[in-house]
């Protein structure tokens, strides 16, 4: 926990103040000394393939740089995932702070959505980094789960009694609307 409030308070020191970014020495923000030598970027990993348009997806939220959609896994009901359209970095010690701080906004915005359209009473935030860090598709992305003080509302079900992701993701979208 202690790594991940340092890490988030690091994140946040790069967006305050981008020159700290630029201070760091190059080495740093390389994928070989911060992950143990991460591979390529792959351009065939499932995010990068719904930004193509090659696998379908539920989305929430799209700009020209930011795409917001539903987790195929619903840790919660509601559960999104917020990616960057335009970098390739797959952690995010190689995402540059400028495009860190579009899917941050994004974020921001998933997370207030959620709460008004799914009646949450709180948000988990988390963005893992490296296989030993949990992370499973190599593109960065950061999940926004909602929760509840207690059991989650009885949310839509389609005909085979399974929650209709569809209905969840047009609630959370409109209330992305400003």
């Amino acid at each position: 926990m202690q790594s991940l409030l340092g890490c988030f308070a690091l994140t946040c020191a790069l967006l305050i103040h981008p020159r700290i970014a630029h201070a760091l020495p190059p080495e740093q923000g390389s994928p070989s000394t911060t992950l143990g030598g991460a591979s390529p970027y792959n351009p065939q990993n499932p995010f990068a393939r719904i930004i193509r348009g090659e696998l379908p997806a539920l989305k929430v939220y799209e700009d020209k740089q930011v795409l917001a959609f539903l987790s195929l896994d619903q840790a919660a009901p509601g559960h999104v995932l917020v990616i960057s359209k335009t970098s390739r970095a797959q952690n995010i010690f190689e995402m540059a702070p400028r495009d860190l701080a579009r899917v941050m906004r994004v974020v921001q915005r998933v997370a207030k959505a959620e709460v008004k359209a799914l009646q949450a009473d709180g948000v988990v935030i988390q963005q893992n980094n490296g296989a030993a860090g949990n992370q499973s598709v190599f593109h960065l992305h950061v999940h926004v789960v909602p929760h509840w003080a207690g059991s989650p509302p009885a949310f839509p079900r389609d005909a085979d009694g399974k929650l209709d992701s569809t209905v969840l993701a047009a609630r959370i979208a409109a209330a992305m609307v400003r």
